[in-house]
């Protein structure tokens, strides 16, 4: 773990995701989305309908977050990350249309896990709380859809250097499992 961060910029390419590997300290740079459950659904049932996203996703990272209110003069309040497995429903959907990465915490399900290889894609884990580490790296956030959501609008950030971890890698690498197996050797 005495690397050095690996800095990435958004939108993700297929090559950025694939030399990426589970365990990596990554800073993300550039434009994420933010969407929880209930945006999740909306997005979903808009597909259903044959309707577009609010955004485009191809390429994309959809943060799993749910913000507090911005202090004066910040963009943003507190803004740790929910725990992903409630999106797992979702994911596969969503991944199959581009999206390349999604940020939070916690383990994914094996079907999400399957579907992050398949489609070439990464999950990274943000540290739990860290809430004010991480809005400090939030220069902008701006709700684009949803409004009537409150705190599970869907947001876009421009985002300076967020710290995370790669979870889930697209080679099939799940750092839980593998720190895990590292610890019981111990």
């Amino acid at each position: 773990m005495g690397q050095e961060p690996i800095t990435i910029t958004t939108p993700l390419t297929e090559e950025l995701v694939a030399s990426l590997r589970a365990g990596d300290r990554v800073r993300i740079t550039g434009t994420i989305y933010v969407a929880r459950d209930a945006a999740h659904k909306r997005f979903i049932a808009a597909l259903d309908r044959g309707e577009a996203l609010p955004f485009d996703i191809r390429g994309q990272i959809i943060y799993y977050m749910g913000p507090s209110p911005a202090r004066p003069g910040r963009p943003i309040g507190s803004a740790g990350p929910t725990t992903s497995y409630r999106m797992d429903a979702y994911a596969p959907r969503l991944l199959a249309l581009g999206l390349k990465g999604m940020l939070g915490k916690g383990e994914r399900s094996a079907e999400v896990r399957e579907a992050i290889q398949r489609h070439g894609a990464v999950y990274f884990a943000a540290v739990g709380g860290a809430a004010a580490l991480i809005a400090q790296s939030i220069r902008e956030a701006e709700v684009i859809a949803y409004d009537d959501l409150g705190a599970e609008a869907v947001r876009r950030l421009r985002v300076e250097g967020l710290p995370a971890i790669v979870a889930n890698d697209s080679h099939g690498g799940d750092a839980y499992q593998s720190e895990r197996a590292r610890y019981r050797k111990g």
